[in-house]
């Protein structure tokens, strides 16, 4: 450690290399007495636990001027002294008040000891112009060896010490810098991801998830909307004779002029094909009307689509709500497309207003709910089973049951018809307790493989959900590693809290967890992190993108690789082609599931697949083993 000494009387200099005498070379004279006074201190070692040999080099100056010249030297060394000594009065030079002053304004680090028998300046006054306070110290003179000694070993310790802080100080500070760096990077990229789950990829507008949360906001508020579809005429014309790049290019070229036409704040969204929506305040319906006729005047125009005159046209439905009138999100659309229908058969190119003659729908959903009630009783429900199987041999894991409805006077309902009229009508408890109990009976005939069963947003709000569903299982004697819980996003977004506690607590019975839908609700980071899962199950539509859109290839992608990270399975729906099911394997989902491998099939049938343990289908040397069976559409 270096010390600067700074004093005008050579005898005091010689005073001080006798304090140091012993410290310059090692344990010899004052150090043997200060080891003496440690051992009976600190015990027989004769020194404190971490003390160690510090060897001094004292500087000697006997002016002040020479003294800041020698730590500026020092720092331009890059070897800064650790401790000055200075004395009061050194004539004829500067002063020591001075000297420490100017040391200080150099060298904000080094402890200064003022060594004086004069009381020419009061600490005070030294330390307002050589502080701060915390680094500044006083000995008296004559001083005693012990006395200079000690106060340098301390101070030389604690400038190391300070050194040492500092230097972690600032690494930490760097990590600092870097972890804001990597937590902006990270919400950059879930805000990419949010954006582009709530946009389509073609136009950047809001996509059809990001058309019914607006309504549903909208819908909230108090005054009087409009809520209108429209959809092109002859688009398919314009695909077929100068091809998708061309369609391509006339929707991004139609929602600009939507967006450019409608009225001021309007929600445009493109809500799938060649089909867009609109959502805008209106004081009256023919306020509404003008504004929908604006739009499809506009549309009828002729684009100049990659050097081809195109002129499309498009009609419009567009249904008015009021204060007190139903607002119900689903609803609004269904009414506004029947009336897009109405349009369409008019005779294209018009806008029409929805009314009561058009909601035929209306009777046929009551008569589907008064139905609904009675199928169970009937005979009417049935399950069918579609098999999920493994990327590489395709071995069948597991089953999804989907529930069928045939009424013996209407044949066949489509369950995106009746499920939605069960939940709506408070019969979703009854038919999901059904599914589940038939469900768990056809699980114990199968050889191991595990049924995935879907449950509504309803029925997870469930009161005692857990303990209803570990209840069923229960008396049906199934293992509830063999069953997998499907959910979507939009039963645990309303609230997070309690669907998370509910989902570790169905994982600590054992059950499996499956988020349904992945990407098409709201996803986010903090919804995977927070929740209980064992696997994503990606949105068909985007499996039946990949071939056609570069940005369904990268969401599906996404999902993957996120989904591998984070250590859960990830299911295709939707798979239908060989195509697919080769990228998806490259792309590495852990399962798949679609009409390739096997329709929806019977209990009988579905027994008949669990036994044979595995899938085939054309083109299976490309997978890792022979395939010994085939079920195909």
């Amino acid at each position: 450690m270096r010390i600067l000494i700074v004093d005008d009387e050579p005898a005091v200099h010689d005073s001080y290399a006798f304090c140091f005498s012993g410290l310059v070379h090692g344990r010899t004279d004052a150090r043997q007495t200060l080891d003496a006074m440690a051992a009976d201190l600190f015990g027989a070692d004769g020194r404190p636990d971490g003390d160690t040999d510090m060897v001094f080099q004292p500087h000697h100056c006997f002016q002040g001027l020479d003294a800041v010249q020698a730590v500026e030297q020092a720092l331009a060394d890059g070897n800064p002294f650790a401790v000055a000594f200075i004395d009061i009065r050194m004539p004829p030079g500067i002063d020591g008040c001075e000297t420490a002053r100017r040391i200080r304004a150099l060298d904000p680090h080094i402890h200064l000891v003022i060594v004086t028998g004069y009381s020419d300046f009061s600490p005070v006054e030294i330390g307002r112009v050589a502080g701060p306070a915390d680094k500044i110290f006083y000995i008296a003179k004559p001083f005693e060896v012990a006395e200079i000694s000690q106060m340098a070993l301390a101070l030389c310790r604690r400038w190391d010490n300070d050194r040492e802080l500092t230097a972690a100080r600032a690494l930490l500070a760097a990590q600092v810098v870097t972890l804001e760096q990597k937590s902006a990077e990270l919400e950059a990229n879930e805000s990419r991801a949010m954006h582009i789950a709530m946009h389509d990829a073609l136009t950047d507008a809001p996509n059809r998830v990001a058309f019914l949360r607006g309504l549903q906001e909208r819908g909230r508020r108090p005054g009087s909307f409009a809520v209108c579809m429209l959809d092109l005429d002859r688009f398919k014309q314009v695909n077929d004779t100068l091809g998708h790049m061309a369609g391509d290019e006339l929707i991004r070229t139609v929602c600009a002029t939507i967006q450019r036409t409608a009225p001021e704040a309007t929600l445009v969204a493109r809500l799938g094909g060649d089909e867009f929506g609109m959502v805008f305040d209106v004081e009256t319906e023919a306020e509404a009307v003008a504004a929908c006729n604006a739009v499809v005047t506009a549309c009828a125009d002729s684009f100049q689509i990659l050097g081809h005159a195109v002129r499309c046209g498009a009609s419009c439905g567009l249904v008015m709500r009021g204060d007190r009138s139903e607002r119900d999100p689903t609803d609004l659309v269904r009414q506004a497309d029947m009336a897009l229908n109405e349009a369409k058969r008019a005779g294209r190119g018009v806008a029409r207003v929805f009314d009561a003659s058009m909601d035929e729908g209306v009777r046929v959903r009551r008569e589907i709910e008064a139905g609904l009630a009675e199928a169970i009783a009937k005979d009417e429900l049935s399950l069918v089973y579609q098999p999920i199987v493994g990327r590489g041999d395709l071995e069948i894991v597991g089953f999804e049951a989907l529930v069928r409805w045939n009424r013996k006077d209407r044949g066949p309902i489509n369950p995106a018809i009746f499920i939605p009229i069960a939940e709506e009508a408070h019969l979703i408890h009854e038919l999901g307790d059904w599914i589940l109990d038939q469900a768990l009976a056809e699980v114990k005939r199968w050889p191991g493989q595990y049924v995935s069963v879907n449950f509504s947003p309803i029925q997870f709000r469930r009161s005692h959900f857990v303990a209803h569903v570990m209840d069923s299982v229960s008396r049906a004697g199934v293992d509830p590693a063999r069953v997998q819980i499907e959910i979507t996003e939009t039963a645990i977004f309303d609230d997070a809290e309690r669907a998370a506690a509910t989902l570790c607590e169905l994982r600590g019975l054992g059950f499996r967890i499956a988020l349904d839908d992945f990407g098409t609700g709201y996803s986010s980071l903090y919804n995977i992190r927070k929740f209980a899962l064992d696997c994503l199950k990606i949105d068909r539509s985007f499996i039946d993108g990949m071939g056609r859109e570069r940005e369904s290839a990268a969401i599906v992608h996404s999902i993957i690789h996120l989904g591998r990270a984070l250590g859960l399975g990830v299911v295709a729906e939707g798979v239908e082609t060989e195509a697919q099911a080769q990228a998806l394997r490259v792309a590495g989902a852990s399962h798949l599931q679609g009409y390739l491998f096997s329709r929806p099939v019977p209990a009988a049938e579905a027994q008949a697949l669990a036994d044979q343990h595995y899938m085939a289908l054309p083109g299976a040397e490309v997978f890792d083993r022979p395939m010994v069976a085939s079920v195909r559409r």
